[in-house]
């Protein structure tokens, strides 16, 4: 059983109350369908999940639903908190636009919410030591002085700090991507299809993702894109957006700009020129979106059709990534200590 959020690889959390599935504290199902997610309460996303068991756990689900108070529902979705903290959310016949608006809406809307609050607390800080900070002696010198000191140190943390990891093509390698890669992320033309652009970290080298590989580094890099969320206006246009698409390959195509000029830099790893694209980054917000919620629902539709092999696949790969980033600060004497205690116990 799986436990690691397939977009930021962070624990999904347990709970003592569905007993055929203990895994996270926020579960949205639809029995009609036989579908049961695990909302990742850090980044919001919706993790599918593969077990066969599934269908008992979603009628646990059900029977707890229908058996609390604490619940609001309209005619296709509700939503119920139970007394021991477990949030349940049942998904009817709603129409795709609807479920996309309230799913993502949500979504989009606490990380907003969230944004604003880091930022403000950021800013009061800063304020708070360059009036505070020589009088207490915390940092000598006057305001301006305090202000440059502290904005490069924020900047220099802002810039470090890993935003998604996605694991290679073709390789066990897993790569971080900070602000400054983020902001080079580009969708590309390959032959008739579209492609994803990535930089290497600390050189000039970029990889091309196509494919499955393309659609799964779309799905952990444009959440730390459309890290600010946005407002329920930006949320239903970038729902139309998706709606009037014919298949969320068709969106991304439609961003993947075809020139007859090349770019004069070659693609290293396969020694061919690549066409020049479009950054993600400055693509409109709802345009960021709408490839954000593309992304995930096409990573479902291919995974439901191949009878969730690739989702096992893609929950293996999150496992593995959230070990290497484990691991990757600890001394190989410790790794190596803590196996040769494990094999002991």
């Amino acid at each position: 059983m799986y436990s690691t959020c397939l977009f930021c690889n962070e624990d999904l959390g347990s709970n003592e109350v569905i007993e055929q599935f203990p895994v996270g504290r926020r579960l949205a199902f639809d029995a009609s369908k036989g579908r049961l997610w695990v909302v990742c309460r850090k980044c919001e996303r919706w993790n599918l999940t593969p077990l066969e068991e599934r269908w008992e756990a979603i009628e646990e689900c059900e029977r707890l639903f229908t058996s609390t108070r604490l619940r609001v529902s309209t005619d296709n979705i509700g939503l119920a908190k139970l007394r021991e903290g477990l949030v349940l959310i049942r998904i009817g016949n709603a129409l795709r636009p609807e479920m996309a608006a309230w799913r993502y809406g949500d979504q989009f809307g606490r990380r907003r919410r969230k944004h604003m609050i880091v930022s403000g607390a950021v800013v009061a800080a800063i304020g708070g030591i360059i009036i505070l900070g020589p009088a207490t002696g915390i940092v000598a010198g006057g305001g301006w002085g305090s202000w440059q000191i502290i904005s490069n140190l924020y900047s220099a943390y802002h810039n470090r700090r890993v935003r998604a990891r996605v694991k290679l093509p073709n390789s066990e390698t897993v790569i971080p991507i900070r602000k400054k890669q983020l902001e080079k992320v580009a969708v590309v033309r390959e032959a008739d299809d579209w492609a994803l652009r990535i930089p290497l970290p600390r050189n000039e080298r970029l990889i091309l993702f196509t494919g499955q590989d393309a659609l799964r580094a779309a799905g952990k890099l444009l959440p730390a894109i459309n890290e600010s969320g946005a407002k329920p206006a930006e949320v239903q246009s970038a729902v139309e957006i998706v709606a009037h698409a014919a298949d969320p390959g068709s969106l991304f195509r439609r961003y993947a700009p075809e020139s007859r000029r090349l770019d004069a830099r070659r693609f290293p790893s396969a020694g061919v020129p690549i066409s020049p694209g479009h950054v993600l980054s400055s693509l409109p917000k709802e345009v960021r979106l709408a490839l954000e919620m593309a992304s995930h629902e096409e990573q479902e539709r291919r995974a439901l059709e191949g009878e969730l092999a690739l989702l096992e696949a893609a929950w293996r790969e999150a496992e593995e990534v959230a070990q290497i980033a484990d691991d990757m600060f600890v001394p190989e004497a410790t790794s190596t200590r803590l196996e040769e205690l494990k094999r002991e116990g």
